[in-house]
């Protein structure tokens, strides 16, 4: 965690987000106590296990009919 006074926070503030950006939280003080805190808007995402989906989408059950036509009948139905 970046710890900066009020006034390096105004100075750099751009500098500041590009970091929160990258996944680091930035605190801000005044006067030495902390009063704000920067963090990414959206947490860095993990690459999905694509093994492991693979075998949650061979374990579920078959559709009867082709999911475009259930998709249909649902919008059909909400009309």
């Amino acid at each position: 965690m970046i710890t900066v006074n009020l006034a390096q926070a105004k100075a750099r503030l751009s500098e500041l987000l590009d970091q929160a950006e990258a996944g680091r939280e930035v605190l801000i003080t005044r006067r030495g106590k902390a009063v704000a805190r920067l963090s990414p808007a959206v947490r860095s995402k993990k690459p999905l296990p694509l093994r492991e989906l693979a075998g949650f989408r061979a374990s579920m059950p078959r559709l009867r009919r082709p999911a475009a036509e259930l998709l249909r009948e649902a919008r059909h139905e909400r009309l």
